[in-house]
């Protein structure tokens, strides 16, 4: 029988596999980049941007909890071939998705500050997923979680 897992070792784990959702995003944004059409080439820089800045700081928060950030993967898997600018867009849309649904867990694990982090993270990745999308989510962070 394993101990419980303390509120300070799940929050420290939800805050890992959001870093690892961000390492994934910044990836797949790379990807997104080269094949998204013009229109939208400038959205996908400034997700990449924004997926990047919360990486670094989810890294330094890992560190301040006692943690060793994780590092990101050589390469991911991405989950469909990208054939057509739809679907970059497509793909967009759903990071954005995966991304939500890593912040929701650190929402629910974490407390204070970092909870709030979280909380603004969740809302950014399902605003962003929106209009790759062109519609919204009711409960953003929970669609994976059926």
């Amino acid at each position: 029988m394993s101990p419980e897992p303390t509120p300070a070792s799940r929050s420290l784990e939800a805050a890992q596999s959001a870093l690892a959702a961000e390492h994934a995003a910044a990836y797949g944004y790379g990807v997104i980049g080269a094949r998204a059409t013009a229109a939208r080439q400038g959205e996908a820089r400034e997700a990449y941007g924004e997926h990047l800045a919360r990486r670094d700081a989810l890294a330094r928060t890992v560190r301040e909890m006692g943690g060793s950030p994780r590092p990101a993967e050589a390469a991911y898997t991405l989950p469909f071939p990208l054939r057509a600018p739809g679907d970059a867009e497509r793909l967009a849309a759903e990071i954005e998705d995966r991304v939500a649904g890593a912040y929701s867990d650190l929402v629910r694990a974490a407390e204070g500050p970092l909870r709030r982090e979280a909380a603004d993270a969740l809302s950014a990745a399902a605003v962003r997923a929106a209009r790759w999308r062109g519609v919204g989510v009711a409960f953003p962070g929970l669609t994976e979680k059926r």
